[in-house]
């Protein structure tokens, strides 16, 4: 036998494995392609004398140090060799190289052997995912850390919340961060879309407007929150997003009325920078922490982006990403993402003016 990565070569005799061991679920022939030509994926194979008697397939999410165990299959006469061990085993070792720090899968709770080789080579379990198989069994999601480095910290107890609206991740952040505070507040369609109404700068770099800072802190106080705003300058926010003077008039109104109704609802605001080492605080302290990043490491886009904070340590700081895309369409895949405290800093200004801002909001007393 030999263990190696696939090619393209592979691809037919991919497809057969893949019928032989699912009988649903299945990867399809054009997936398989694309992943053979991606460079944010791994997959390897086993091959016998004759035939690949197994493949393991990984996702490498970009801008984070995740990654992912999408697919493993055996086939049926080559089990029980202990060739799943030796392909898990091969593939963390090519993701730790990548730079990944973790690995994540999703198993089957009925699957007692998967677990049991899981839990051997040291995964443990990360929460569960309810009806997550074609058959409505549920999943058990677990995680291994594939470099020798200091364990993670358990991450917040944040409910993940998906944004329903292309431009909506701020009020779906706050209401992740809202709902970590105030257990019985279910983040909703119409609570993201009021809070939107309620935070928007009206234009963005295209299309709708995002939301600012200060639209997001006062919809938190207005649901009874105490709240900080940091933002890094005093200049009107995203105005270099916009071409017309037009657009950059009502900004600059809209920014004003922020500032005025955030005083008079006495709003604590810092225009100063803030650092990892305060975010690790207001975290040991309970508080909730949403963040301005820009998605440019993760899609290519230069995009002003909210995220809700759920842990960091001495590697990584994760995150809630309320809005899954072609690279992470799975929302396990948005949840807990974990992005590297020496990537971070970087990641989290955005624009020309390397904007950075986040919203604190304290525990409910």
């Amino acid at each position: 036998m030999s263990l190696r990565p696939a090619t393209l070569e592979d691809l037919d005799a991919l497809v057969k494995l893949e019928n032989a061991s699912f009988n649903a679920d299945k990867i399809s022939r054009r997936s398989f392609n694309r992943w053979l030509k991606s460079g944010h994926s791994l997959i390897y194979v086993i091959k016998g004398q004759t035939q690949l008697d197994a493949y393991g397939l990984v996702l490498l999410h970009k801008g984070t140090r995740l990654a992912r165990l999408y697919s493993l299959a055996v086939a049926p006469h080559a089990r029980g060799q202990g060739l799943a061990k030796q392909l898990l085993l091969a593939l963390e070792e090519a993701a730790a190289e990548s730079g990944r720090l973790f690995m994540r899968l999703e198993v089957a709770k009925p699957n007692a052997a998967a677990i049991a080789l899981y839990q051997q080579l040291g995964y443990k379990k990360f929460g569960e995912y309810s009806h997550y198989y074609h058959d409505q069994s549920d999943a058990l999601r677990m995680q291994k850390r594939i470099r020798n480095l200091a364990p993670a910290k358990q991450p917040k107890p944040v409910p993940w919340y998906q944004q329903t609206t292309e431009f909506t991740c701020g009020p779906s952040s706050l209401m992740m961060a809202m709902a970590s505070l105030l257990p019985e507040l279910a983040p909703s369609q119409p609570l993201e879309l009021d809070i939107w109404r309620e935070a928007t700068t009206i234009f963005m770099t295209s299309g709708h407007g995002g939301c600012h800072p200060l639209g997001l802190a006062i919809a938190a106080k207005l649901r009874g929150f105490d709240v900080t705003t940091y933002i890094n300058h005093e200049r009107p926010l995203f105005i270099d997003g916009v071409r017309t003077q037009n657009k950059k008039d009502i900004m600059t109104v809209v920014e004003v009325q922020f500032r005025t109704k955030a005083a008079a609802l006495n709003i604590t605001t810092q225009y100063q920078d803030f650092s990892q080492q305060q975010v690790e605080l207001w975290l040991q302290q309970g508080c909730a922490i949403i963040i301005l990043i820009s998605t440019y490491r993760m899609d290519g886009r230069k995009v002003p982006h909210w995220v809700a904070v759920t842990a960091i340590d001495d590697v990584c700081l994760y995150v809630h990403d309320p809005d899954p895309d072609e690279a992470r369409p799975d929302p396990l895949d948005c949840q807990h993402l974990p992005i590297a405290r020496t990537d971070f800093d970087k990641m989290s200004q955005f624009g020309n003016d390397k904007l950075r801002t986040c919203v604190v909001l304290h525990p409910i007393k």
